[in-house]
């Protein structure tokens, strides 16, 4: 997931860009920190997880860097399966990467265990950059790095999710099509109308398009539904000791979310999308709205005839007048306390997340920047020069929420998982999810 121009770099890498100045990419398997990989120990690297068309706009960004500071060589680091794994057994055997990639949910267990440079070190003595990056920031963002008094990554990208919407399905159907802006969202109703309106069965009963899908992880969508109907995850969102599963509008949002499938029958169940992905029945045109982050524009702007635009998620009637939200999903970029190049690395991060890197961030397609000037620049706009609702994107990390951070989320995710699935399939009710609160409350006491 996820989850980075055109006037400074204007063609995609091939192999040769990618072994020049930037240095072999390696693959973690063989981590080019540890002994008997690469012999050049001043090198800095800088882990990260990418897709190819992913890893090839962040290496833009190391060329690009390196062309400036041509005395800091970089060796970019492609994480294998496991990233937490692989970064959890580099850092127990003092052989941390000097830069590496954060995730929301997870850096807070990185940080907890010292493997984490504070970087509110950093900005102590580079406070030219620290008060042009908080001018530049939104704030939702930035802070979602903040953990127990410390910064702990700066973000390099928004991840946060919305609607895709396939134009010519809508028109077919005489259904309005959905509001372009976070702040006059569908209800759940409104969605719930178009959704079924959109969705197309032949004489037997088959279904030949779909109102809806989801492409992105079930129990987070509902999760999202949730958010929508006014209830956060947790309060406070650090550190919490309680989780919502228990709230009222929690369990209807997710109820609602889950009868989309069991019910209303508007979106396909695991059985109905074994002979294609909910990805490919939108981009096909057999499906008329999905559920998706920016890591899906790539795939629908390559298919075939899709016309499509984005929305923002509806909302349910506990959020009823006020603007949709969005999850935060943003990765960031840390520094390990470890690292023996911490002001090569601080420079890299700097350069990433500061404007010369977002521009490049914005202009990729690939990702949406995190820095105001770079999503009103003419790079991101012309890079998604096909999106008619482009606030949806440009507004969508200030209309972001956050989900808990706290050491033990890879605990609580695997809660998730075992409990949402019974309730999301249809054979257990939403409000089964009292008890996912209670298991949850026990791991946050102990993380």
């Amino acid at each position: 997931m996820g989850a980075i121009g055109k006037t400074m770099l204007d063609k995609p890498l091939g192999r040769r860009s990618l072994l020049r100045g930037a240095g072999a990419l390696t693959v973690a398997a063989c981590a080019p920190w540890t002994s008997g990989c690469a012999p050049d120990d001043d090198a800095l690297t800088f882990f990260f997880a990418a897709n190819p068309e992913e890893r090839d706009a962040r290496l833009r960004i190391v060329d690009e860097f390196q062309r400036r500071h041509p005395e800091i060589k970089v060796r970019p680091v492609l994480s294998g399966p496991g990233v937490m794994q692989q970064l959890s057994t580099f850092c127990a055997g003092g052989k941390c990467p000097d830069v590496l990639m954060a995730w929301d949910l997870t850096y807070a267990e990185l940080a907890d265990r010292g493997v984490l440079l504070d970087l509110n070190t950093m900005l102590a003595q580079d406070r030219a950059f620290a008060a042009e990056l908080k001018s530049d920031s939104i704030g939702e963002l930035y802070e979602t790095f903040s953990y127990n008094g410390g910064q702990y990554a700066l973000p390099e990208q928004w991840s946060g999710n919305y609607l895709f919407y396939n134009k010519r399905l809508f028109a077919d159907a005489g259904v309005a099509p959905p509001p372009g802006t976070w702040d006059k969202p569908w209800s759940f109703g409104e969605f719930l109308d178009a959704a079924r309106s959109l969705t197309k069965r032949n004489p037997s009963g088959r279904v030949g398009q779909w109102g809806f899908v989801n492409t992105f992880l079930s129990y987070y969508s509902a999760g999202l539904f949730a958010m929508n109907n006014g209830v956060p995850w947790s309060d406070p969102r650090r550190n919490p000791s309680h989780l919502n599963f228990d709230n009222d509008a929690f369990i209807e949002a997710v109820q609602f979310y889950a009868d989309l499938t069991n019910r209303y029958r508007v979106a396909p169940n695991g059985s109905e999308q074994q002979s294609m992905s909910t990805t490919d029945l939108f981009s096909v045109g057999k499906a008329a709205i999905a559920l998706g982050g920016h890591w899906r524009y790539q795939t629908f702007i390559r298919a075939d005839a899709l016309d499509f635009d984005v929305a923002p998620l509806p909302v349910g009637p506990r959020r009823a007048g006020r603007p949709a939200c969005s999850n935060i999903g943003a990765t960031g970029l840390a520094v390990a306390a470890s690292s023996r190049h911490r002001e090569k690395a601080w420079e890299f991060v700097k350069f990433a997340t500061g404007p010369v890197g977002q521009a490049l961030v914005g202009e990729s397609s690939l990702f949406v920047p995190v820095l105001r000037s770079a999503l009103a620049s003419p790079g991101f706009a012309k890079a998604h020069g096909s999106i008619g609702n482009l606030a949806v994107l440009t507004e969508g990390p200030a209309h972001s929420e956050g989900l808990p951070i706290t050491p033990a989320w890879e605990k609580v995710n695997a809660l998730m998982d075992r409990n949402m699935g019974p309730v999301l399939r249809g054979k257990r009710p939403a409000t089964s999810l009292t008890g996912l609160a209670h298991a949850v409350d026990e791991v946050l006491r102990s993380p």
